[in-house]
């Protein structure tokens, strides 16, 4: 038996739904407002283009980084991660990370201010200025009281946008896998069944469904994604076009699997078992949405912001007396080093564009394909020996000289 998969399934199901689903959650009208409502931060005022160039360089790249698409690790990967020269390759590609070119500007600004006081301080203390000008000095114990603070809310931070990350891969990982699954009952289905070349093809469209389903679900998380390049060798033109059109592009692909799974002739106890499996394409869907839309408290981000440009600010006054010039390379160190720890933690924040999505849809989609592979050859291999070990007895059972 010779099966194959389509890439186009000119099938666009039409009948009524009669699969028991999961109703979606029906909000109050209060708590649906509570849910959607943002504090918007004040205005930022405009500034002139040259004050504005080096931001807008900065948001650039990150921007470009955020789009990058990141790629699943092999054994040489991993190999090179824990290698004992990581420390100098990671140093001397730090003029190439994005992490480290979005904080010019906050950085530079802190240093610049450092260098600014240095020379404010010193004219005053070599009395080129007339004496009504102070000298900006400050005891260290108020830093040495409010440093643990600050490393704590870095800490909570980070850990907090560490968490998120966490619960994204994991619904991830759920949603390939439950897809995966899937696949593999259909798979199965097509290889035990006799059925004609009307019910193969709706199964064979079925898989497409299967396949497709992670694929609009990353478009539907990741800002920019072009969701009909990454479906056009998955679906035929006319279903792409119905999910294109779709508010809810990933509730669309579940509505034609839905759909699909009640023209197909299977046994019952494997119907349920895909039957239960959507769910878990529902429970994706709920949670990377409240991922992408829910983030962590902003007043604890704009604490943790303020917090930064106050300490760096205060800084140089702060260190003055122990440090004198030495305030402008401390100060720098100091912006560069904390201000990156919150810069990975408001990145990571928003999971999606961190994970190898793509690769993940890509090896799902060919792990499907070599299994549909590897059940015809199996099979054509056990029907081969069947037939040659009845071949090889006569009619009473023995064998055959």
């Amino acid at each position: 038996m010779e099966i194959k998969i389509s890439s186009s399934s000119h099938f666009t199901p039409r009948f009524p739904v009669r699969l028991r689903r999961r109703t979606p959650l029906v909000l109050p009208n209060l708590s649906r407002r509570i849910l959607s409502a943002k504090t918007s931060d004040p205005p930022i005022p405009s500034f002139p283009l040259s004050i504005r160039a080096i931001p807008d360089w900065a948001d650039a790249i990150q921007e470009r980084g955020v789009q990058k698409r990141r790629s699943l690790y092999t054994p040489e990967d991993w190999r090179a991660h824990r290698s004992s020269l990581r420390h100098l390759r990671h140093l001397l590609s730090s003029l190439s990370s994005r992490v480290i070119l979005s904080l010019v500007p906050p950085v530079s600004v802190f240093t610049s201010f450092a260098a600014a006081l240095a020379v404010y301080n010193s004219a005053v203390a070599h009395r080129w200025l007339p004496e009504l000008f102070p000298l900006l000095h400050a005891s260290s114990l108020p830093y040495q009281l409010t440093a643990p603070a600050l490393a704590l809310l870095l800490v909570f931070r980070t850990e907090a946008s560490y968490s998120r990350f966490v619960e994204g891969r994991k619904v991830w990982m759920s949603v390939v896998a439950g897809a995966s699954e899937m696949a593999g009952i259909v798979i199965s289905s097509m290889a035990r069944g006799r059925s004609g070349a009307e019910e193969a093809g709706i199964k064979r469209t079925l898989l497409n469904y299967i396949m497709a389903f992670p694929v609009a679900l990353k478009c539907h998380v990741i800002g920019g994604s072009d969701i009909k390049l990454d479906l056009k060798n998955l679906l035929e033109e006319d279903d792409l076009a119905v999910i294109c059109h779709s508010k809810h592009r990933p509730r669309c692909v579940i509505e034609f699997i839905i759909q699909s799974l009640q023209m197909v002739a299977m046994e019952e106890s494997k119907r349920n078992t895909l039957e239960s499996k959507i769910s878990c394409f529902y429970d994706g869907i709920s949670v990377c949405e409240q991922i992408i839309g829910i983030p962590i408290p902003l007043s604890y981000t704009r604490l943790t912001s303020r917090f930064l440009v106050l300490w760096h600010l205060s800084l140089p006054i702060i260190l003055w007396d122990d440090c004198n010039w030495i305030v402008v390379p401390a100060t720098f160190i100091s912006a560069a080093s904390l201000f990156c720890i919150e810069e990975v933690g408001v990145l990571i924040e928003e999971p999606f564009p961190m994970l190898a999505l793509d690769e993940l849809c890509k090896q799902l989609n060919e792990s499907i394909l070599e299994a549909i592979k590897m059940q015809r050859s199996v099979y054509a291999r056990l029907t081969a020996k069947l037939k040659g070990h009845h071949g090889a007895h006569s009619i009473n059972g023995r064998l055959n000289s």
